[in-house]
């Protein structure tokens, strides 16, 4: 019987129509917008001004403190621009806008096809590569992997778990890692380890991924270590929680942390990048992108550089139709809608996701019919309809009461709402106020 969580979750269709589609190199645009903050945490800083040549893989801006990531450049050419600038959802940000010119590459950086197995480095010799690669999760959430990896003394990991679930529809990205990177990704495992000296990891992937786990599986019959473990299909399991619990059957406690149950958890992506970083030199400069949608002509997995324009993605994928209606950046459950084509791809930019204008509008809301269902999809256990409720009157300190904290936005609830209430929608703009409320009460308190 396939392993999954035990809390709420749906089935949407998957719609993972470029499963079979090989990686394939993107290629250059004319410029690239790199912004400085593609990360949790404090925004980088700029080390370089207009008219600065920089190579690819150079770094271009300084993380401004420990939770915070270095950004490196893409390409080379000349920096046209240290300014700010809109990002996808059209949000001014700091930007560096770089035109290209050819594409050469920082000296230290391996970049042949030979694979290097053995990693002879320390835990802090893996952890400053890792910090100096500018290295942060790819699975979306983007918190700084040196971050992660660096465990309070207090505490102690006893397993690694690599998040290959990629549970949300239409993604295909870490699928096709896995399947065309598969060595380079379990060095990457096995350096993660290292770094977080654990002896077991284990790889959670989903039934729909059957190649990729019957490809991984061989590859590690031999071994001990790194277990493969099958997953039923059912959202959102990517989830640090759900994955946890369904894998190794630990319930992580409301407002904790995984390690706080033993564990430590990366996404596919994101261990192929720590295996560049380490093996390789090379930062993170660029990605699998999922260019993908019913109307998209040619849906394709590009190898794509951070701070390529949206449009010139698209173009590359056959252009945009008449008839489209939204272009989402990520999954369709927990993705966002793009404003501005011209803002640049980032580091947790897995998808983008073109839909039409049938499939982009909205059902008109009607009023809460108390049928609970948003309650018995919730993977955290909340009431999202009475959060909600709270959200719509202002009740912000009974919001935090009822720890919205702890929704993981998967959408699960505005999914199988029958009266199409936008709950995931009013759910983050309390958990942006609360938030803001919560930083003025700690500000007060230093004063």
């Amino acid at each position: 019987m396939l392993k999954t969580f035990r809390l709420g979750g749906i089935h949407p269709s998957d719609n993972k129509l470029s499963r079979t589609n090989a990686i394939e190199e993107c290629g250059l645009p004319e410029t690239v917008a790199i912004p400085l903050s593609q990360h949790i945490g404090a925004p980088a800083v700029a080390c370089v001004k207009k008219g600065d040549k920089v190579l690819t893989g150079q770094i271009i801006a300084t993380a401004a403190g420990f939770v915070s990531s270095n950004i490196h450049s893409s390409v080379s050419g000349t920096v046209v621009s240290v300014d700010n600038l809109p990002d996808e959802g059209g949000v001014r940000r700091p930007t560096v806008t770089i035109k290209v010119e050819g594409d050469e590459w920082m000296e230290n950086i391996d970049r042949t096809d030979k694979i290097i197995k053995e990693c002879n480095l320390g835990r802090k010799e893996i952890l400053e590569k890792i910090t100096a690669g500018g290295i942060v999760g790819m699975g979306g959430a983007t918190f700084p992997t040196h971050v992660k990896l660096s465990i309070p003394p207090d505490k102690k990991a006893d397993c690694l778990i690599i998040n290959g679930v990629e549970c949300e529809p239409y993604l295909t990205s870490d699928h096709r890692v896995m399947l065309e990177r598969s060595e380079e990704f379990l060095v990457g495992v096995r350096i993660l380890m290292k770094a977080i000296d654990v002896q077991k990891a284990y790889i959670g992937i989903e039934f729909n991924k059957r190649d990729a786990i019957d490809h991984l599986s061989d590859l590690t019959e031999n071994t001990h270590d790194i277990d493969i473990v099958p997953l039923k299909v059912r959202y959102p399991q990517g989830g640090e929680k759900q994955l946890i619990d369904a894998i190794i059957k630990r319930q992580v406690s409301s407002g904790a942390l995984p390690i706080s149950v033993g564990a430590v958890v990366q996404n596919v992506s994101t261990t192929l990048a720590v295996y560049e970083a380490v093996q390789k030199n090379k930062p993170l400069i660029e990605r699998v992108v999922t260019v993908t949608g019913k109307n998209v002509p040619v849906p394709a997995n590009l190898m794509t550089r951070i701070g390529t324009p949206v449009s010139f993605i698209i173009d590359r994928c056959g252009g945009v139709a008449e008839d489209t209606g939204k272009i989402v950046n990520g999954g369709p459950m927990m993705g966002r809608a793009v404003a501005n084509l011209d803002a640049g791809v980032t580091k947790g930019t897995s998808g983008i996701l073109i839909f039409s204008e049938k499939e982009s509008v909205r059902p008109v809301a009607s009023i809460c019919i108390k049928c609970a269902k948003c309650v018995s999809v919730c993977p955290m256990g909340l009431e999202p309809y009475l959060l909600y409720k709270l959200s719509v009157r202002n009740m912000l300190a009974e919001t935090e009461e009822n720890k919205v904290f702890d929704c993981i936005e998967c959408g699960c609830c505005s999914y199988t709402c029958p009266a199409a209430l936008p709950l995931l929608d009013r759910i983050r703009l309390s958990k942006a106020e609360v938030m803001r409320i919560i930083r003025e009460r700690n500000l007060a308190k230093k004063v």
